[in-house]
C-alpha cells in the first residue's frame, strides 16, 4: 500500500478536500491521510511515500523531519533541503540569470548586530554605506520587506530617505530588502503545480484581504499575448528553483510581467479567500499530482525535485544551459 501524507497546521478546508479527493480517484493501492509522525529515528522513513508539506516553515521540528524521511525516500513536496536553503534575494538574483524581469533590489544588513556578534565580526562591511548611491538606483517610492519570510510581515512602503531610515529602526536583526515599487496596471498570482500545471489567477492586492481575487483576467490579442508571457515566466522560474507547489506573482508595467514574488511553497489555497473555482482547480491538480508520484516513488532513493539551478550546477553546465531540461 503506497500512502501520500498532508503535514499541515491550523488550514482546514485544502487539507480535508485534498485527502478526500486523492482517496477519490487515487488506483487500488494507494491512499492519502492526514500525515501523522511519532517517533523520529535518524535515518528511517516516516512510512509515507508521499508528504506534502503545508507547515514546516513555521515548526523546525517537521523540517528536520522531512529531511530525514526524504533521505531514507520520501518525494516530499516542496523539497525540505532546497527550501531551507532558498530566500526571496537569491530567487531575485536567479530571475535576473535566467531572463525573467523582477524589479530593481538591493539587500540591506540588518540594523541590530545579531546576538553573538561585535563589531569586530563586520569589519568586512565598509561603513557608512553608499545610500545615495542606493537611492539613486532604486528610487522612491520602493518597498523594504525581509529578505527571508512572506505574510506580509515587516513590509514597509518607503516614500523618501526619512520614511527609510525610520522604518530602518524598526526592523532589529531582519536582513531586509530595499526594492522599487512597479505601478502596475494588472497583477496576477499563479499557482504551479508538478513543473507543468499554472493556474493564472487575477489578482488585487490592493483590496482587503477578503476581495483580491475580485478581478477579471484582462482579455483581447494583447492580453493572450501577456497571459502566454506570465505562463512560460512562471514555468522557467519553478523549473529553475525546483519547487512542486508555488506560487508567482506578477506587477505588470507598460505590458512587461514583473516576477514580484515567487517563494511561496506553501501557498494560500483556503477556499474563503481563493474562492470556490481556483479552490477545485487546486485541489484536483494537486491530488493528481501526489497519485503520480506515489506511482513513481522508488522506496530508498531520492524521489526529490531538483530544479535546473542545482542540478546545472552539480553537473558544471554552463549558466546559459540552465533552462534546458
Amino acid at each position: 500500500m503506497k500512502k501520500i501524507g498532508i503535514l499541515h497546521g491550523m488550514e482546514n478546508t485544502f487539507p480535508e478536500a485534498f485527502v478526500e479527493r486523492v482517496n477519490q480517484i487515487a488506483p487500488k493501492g494507494i491512499v492519502a491521510e492526514r500525515a501523522l509522525i511519532d517517533k523520529v529515528i535518524q535515518g528511517e522513513s516516516s512510512g509515507y511515500d508521499v508528504i506534502i508539506d503545508r507547515i514546516s516553515q513555521d515548526v523546525p521540528y517537521y523540517r528536520a523531519m522531512l529531511k530525514n524521511t526524504a533521505m531514507a525516500g520520501t518525494a516530499v513536496i516542496n523539497n525540505p533541503f532546497w527550501w531551507s536553503a532558498d530566500e526571496k534575494f537569491f530567487n531575485n538574483a536567479l530571475a535576473v540569470n535566467i531572463g525573467v524581469p523582477v524589479p530593481k533590489t538591493v539587500i540591506l544588513p540588518s540594523k541590530v548586530r545579531p546576538d553573538d556578534t561585535s563589531d569586530t565580526s563586520f569589519r568586512n562591511l565598509k561603513f557608512p554605506m553608499p545610500w545615495g548611491d542606493i537611492f539613486d538606483y532604486i528610487g522612491f517610492p520602493a518597498y523594504m520587506k525581509p529578505h527571508s519570510g512572506g505574510g506580509w510581515k515587516n513590509v514597509y512602503k518607503i516614500r523618501d530617505a526619512d520614511e527609510l531610515f525610520n522604518a530602518y529602526d524598526e526592523t532589529g536583526q531582519l536582513v531586509m530588502l530595499l526594492q522599487e515599487e512597479i505601478l502596475f496596471t494588472d497583477y496576477f498570482r499563479c499557482y504551479c503545480i508538478g513543473g507543468k500545471n499554472v493556474r493564472i489567477m487575477p489578482y488585487e492586492p490592493r483590496n482587503p484581504h477578503h476581495l483580491r481575487y475580485d478581478a477579471q483576467l484582462p482579455t483581447g490579442p494583447a492580453a493572450k499575448k501577456l497571459l502566454a508571457t506570465v505562463k512560460d515566466y512562471v514555468l522557467a522560474l519553478n523549473h529553475a528553483l525546483g519547487y512542486d507547489f508555488n506560487t508567482v506573482e506578477f506587477a505588470v508595467r507598460d505590458g512587461i510581467p514583473y516576477a514580484i514574488d515567487f517563494c511561496n511553497p506553501a501557498p494560500d489555497a483556503d477556499v474563503n479567500s481563493v474562492g470556490q473555482e481556483n479552490f477545485e482547480w487546486v485541489v484536483e491538480t494537486s491530488a493528481k499530482f501526489a497519485i503520480d508520484r506515489a506511482k513513481k516513488h522508488k522506496p530508498g532513493k531520492d524521489n526529490l525535485t531538483w530544479g535546473t539551478f542545482v542540478r546545472s550546477s552539480v553537473a558544471g553546465v554552463a549558466r546559459d544551459k540552465m533552462m534546458e531540461k
